[in-house]
């Protein structure tokens, strides 16, 4: 891209702020001139606010999402002996997929290049997860992520500062803005960094319900078109699956107790729901890099795709047969009464995990390992006056009362004989 058209700060402001289209030399010039300290916080927090409160059409979006790309380096996968494949969830409670979900597909002969992320408020990160396991590094160099993916096929690990620098700054920005939102700035935000990684084709994980960023599908559903469409227009074979997250994916919510149940899948076990979610993505990603005849299930059940993980482990630092932390201090929360689970509501869930020490509420904060919540019932499951419903870990028994503050309109119990609607998980493909 050349150098940026000089424009100022307040012209730019006002154009979104009356509702207007920014120009082509206007995007470029506000994204340049933020990242390098020109533009003031506080100049990008008003044009973002404007952002969010009038929206921006797809070719704004899509200039917007260049500039980002622009504002670092770009990464090349083309020298791999096989074809790579990406996948983004835009975050959940409970949420664990990657951690199965790369080794599986590396074990069908796709490399999976996933840069991941930390977590922030009641979503949990990848890389705070993996972090529980003894000597596991997050942080490796461009040499390093390319001799992995050629020997093992697949790394998950921290996106370097050279990738989309731009996106890094705003992301903090929008964290304490109350922009998070704002679905221009969501889309550009994961495209800018995926299309900059050069990954050749990319399956997303879009998120609908209470315990996600996007709690109606109509909102789901824009964000994971538009984001679609950007992928599409920048070369990257894109398809979105639309995915429940009005309860918590599988029976744990934090780092430790997660990284176990990830195992158990490998293992050919773990919760159902865990397990179809990540065989419906490993068959996307698998089929997006043109290995659709390869039937993922089968390297779960026979073991290439734990062989994977324990060297994917191995080649970053860590010990995939260490022992994980586990929590001094636990709670039982016990069924009220007799009947059927009829409601586990995530977003309360997340938020009792991260109250225990899961999460964090600023970046750079540390994270318990062994802090979160067990779940003993699903909806639909019949519970026993006094039976274990969900069991909370941390280290710090103080942080008992807030987490369960937390919980406390957290869940139903029906009568018994209670019919509870299963709710599909993939709720739509948008391609």
């Amino acid at each position: 891209m050349t150098q940026p058209e000089q424009h100022d700060a307040v012209e730019v402001i006002a154009a979104k702020r009356d509702g207007g289209e920014l120009a082509d030399s206007q995007i470029d010039w506000v994204v340049d001139a933020y990242t390098r300290g020109v533009v003031a916080d506080e100049q990008m927090s008003a044009l973002a606010m404007a952002i969010l409160l009038n929206g921006m059409g797809r070719r704004e979006i899509a200039r917007w999402t260049a500039a980002m790309i622009a504002s670092g380096e770009r990464m090349d996968f083309s020298g791999l002996s096989r074809p790579t494949a990406d996948k983004h969830s835009t975050g959940g409670v409970g949420d664990k997929i990657t951690l199965p979900l790369a080794p599986l597909v590396a074990a069908c002969g796709v490399a999976v290049p996933q840069l991941s992320g930390r977590g922030l408020g009641h979503t949990g990160g990848t890389l705070d997860k993996l972090e529980s396991i003894p000597g596991w590094q997050a942080s490796i160099s461009n040499d390093q992520m390319m001799d992995q993916l050629e020997q093992v096929g697949a790394v998950i690990c921290a996106a370097g500062s050279g990738l989309a620098p731009a996106d890094k700054k705003l992301y903090a920005l929008r964290d304490v803005t109350g922009t998070v939102e704002a679905i221009p700035l969501i889309a550009s935000s994961i495209m800018s960094k995926k299309i900059a990684e050069g990954t050749g084709s990319l399956v997303l994980d879009v998120k609908v319900g209470v315990g996600a960023f996007m709690k109606t599908e109509a909102d789901a559903r824009e964000l994971a078109e538009t984001m679609v469409a950007l992928g599409t227009d920048a070369g990257v074979a894109t398809t979105a699956l639309l995915t429940d997250m009005s309860t918590p994916l599988g029976l744990t919510a934090g780092n430790a107790l997660e990284v176990v149940e990830s195992v158990e899948v490998l293992a050919g076990g773990g919760p159902s729901d865990v397990v179809e979610l990540t065989l419906a993505l490993a068959r996307e990603m698998l089929r997006a890099a043109g290995r659709g005849d390869v039937d993922p299930a089968d390297a779960l059940a026979d073991g290439r795709a734990m062989d994977v993980w324990k060297q994917m482990v191995r080649a970053q630092g860590g010990d995939p047969d260490a022992t994980l932390p586990v929590a001094t201090d636990l709670h039982v929360v016990t069924a009220p009464s007799d009947g059927v689970l009829s409601r586990l509501d995530a977003m309360a869930v997340g938020l009792a995990a991260w109250r225990l020490g899961a999460g964090r509420s600023r970046p750079g904060e540390a994270v318990q390992a062994a802090a979160g919540v067990q779940m003993h019932a699903k909806p639909g499951d019949v519970v026993r006056a006094g039976d274990p419903l969900l069991t909370l870990h941390t280290d710090t028994p103080e942080r008992f009362p807030r987490a369960l503050e937390a919980l406390e309109e957290g869940f139903d119990v029906a009568p018994a004989g209670a019919t509870v609607a299963a709710r599909p998980l993939v709720i739509d493909t948008i391609s």
